[in-house]
């Protein structure tokens, strides 16, 4: 996949713990490990916005587009 998931970066940058963010969003701390683990094929974006909203950061933040090598 040419997205790649900086969940982890910012979940440290911002001293905070996988389960902290998970009762701040509402998510369980097996789906957004997925996430965090690039696992995910798929996130809402009502589940994004509360995460950004968490982790005071942009969407951009934590998505990032990697071209691909051919």
């Amino acid at each position: 996949m040419s997205i790649r998931i900086n969940l982890d970066v910012m979940l440290a940058r911002r001293k905070m713990r996988l389960k902290e963010l998970s009762t701040l969003v509402g998510v369980t701390e097996q789906n957004l490990s997925i996430l965090k683990n690039g696992k995910a094929k798929a996130i809402r974006f009502s589940t994004l916005d509360k995460i950004c909203e968490s982790l005071d950061c942009q969407p951009g933040d934590i998505l990032v587009h990697c071209k691909k090598n051919k």
